[in-house]
């Protein structure tokens, strides 16, 4: 029906960002240099470019990524629990504490979560808001 039309603006879009501090293939690659940036900070900042998201969460269980991800401008506002960072960890799980966490924060239902890999820095924003918007 016409009336009941859901409009991006009606709905809470949340960027997700990833970064567990205890990666094995390339340690600590999150906070490694990539063109001058730490590699997560591409991601964020990509992110940021966005006008589909209205807000950018880094789930980490490490203090340092929780620092500079704050510093490129994303919010952590939760550290994720140490069972949550295993290497075998279900990045569904992770994305699931993520989402009740935030709304038990907020109040807010989170109504789509996209997920921003770091190992993507190449990536544009107009990438992201295509697949948006497509969603």
């Amino acid at each position: 029906m016409p009336g009941n039309a859901i409009t991006k603006q009606d709905l809470m879009i949340v960027g997700a960002i990833c970064a567990r501090g205890g990666s094995k293939g390339v340690p600590r690659k999150n906070l490694r240099p990539l063109a001058g940036l730490p590699l997560m900070a591409h991601t964020i900042r990509c992110a940021q470019a966005c006008p589909v998201f209205q807000r950018i969460v880094v789930s980490t269980d490490d203090h340092e990524m929780m620092e500079v991800a704050k510093q490129y401008g994303a919010e952590v506002p939760f550290l994720r629990p140490a069972h949550l960072a295993q290497d075998d960890t279900s990045k569904w799980l992770v994305f699931r504490h993520l989402v009740q966490t935030v709304e038990q924060m907020t109040g807010h239902r989170i109504d789509v979560l996209v997920d921003l890999d770091t190992g993507v820095p190449l990536r544009q924003p107009s990438d992201i808001v295509g697949c948006v918007e497509q969603l």
